[in-house]
């Protein structure tokens, strides 16, 4: 059983916003794809198989990989996938 929750005051969170609001932060709002909604995975192999595949793709990575040796301490770790 799960507790009564106590409803909110709107001011409260008006409020809130307003301090954030001067501080110069913005509030964002995002919808994001559902792990758990049907056909999620499969959608995900393909994109993933299609940008595997992707000589573009390779020739980008070797440019970013490029880029990143550069940064003084970076490293690749051979444990994660090519």
């Amino acid at each position: 059983m799960t507790a009564a929750r106590k409803p909110q005051d709107p001011a409260k969170f008006a409020r809130y916003r307003e301090r954030m609001k001067a501080r110069g932060l913005k509030e964002v709002r995002m919808w994001v794809q559902d792990p758990d909604a049907p056909g999620f995975r499969e959608r995900l192999a393909a994109d993933i198989a299609r940008i595997n595949a992707s000589p573009a793709e390779r020739e980008f990575l070797k440019v970013l990989e490029a880029a990143a040796a550069e940064i003084p301490g970076w490293t690749w770790d051979e444990d994660l996938p090519a």
